[in-house]
């Protein structure tokens, strides 16, 4: 993974790198055997560009964390979570474009 904005989460950071983050937070919860997963991956690494700065994204591998996945009631991949202020805000659920995750994105980084 590319760009410091993008990061691997887990067990051990995920309260640090997400929940008590000063900025908003895509976590894209995915899996290595998933289609939808692969074709959206390269659209969160863009946003994470795009966004860098005011939105912080992360990756869970739901078949590494999978205690991560069930506490965060993760029933299908890929599921993206926002959170803000610790708390999930918005959940996106199968394989969406660029612009209707923007749109999702827009709404937290205005205020």
């Amino acid at each position: 993974m590319s760009g410091s904005n993008l990061v691997t989460l887990n067990e051990a950071n995920f309260a640090e790198e997400v929940l008590e983050s000063m900025l908003p937070v895509m976590v894209d919860f995915w899996a290595d055997w998933c289609g939808p997963c692969k074709m959206i991956t390269p659209i969160i690494e863009e946003l994470a560009g795009d966004y860098d700065g005011r939105i912080r994204f992360g990756k869970v591998n739901v078949d590494d964390q999978q205690a991560l996945a069930n506490h965060h009631g993760i029933r299908a991949v890929p599921t993206l979570l926002i959170f803000k202020d610790g708390t999930v805000v918005e959940q996106i659920v199968g394989l969406r474009s660029k612009r209707d995750i923007k749109a999702n994105l827009d709404k937290y980084i205005a205020d």
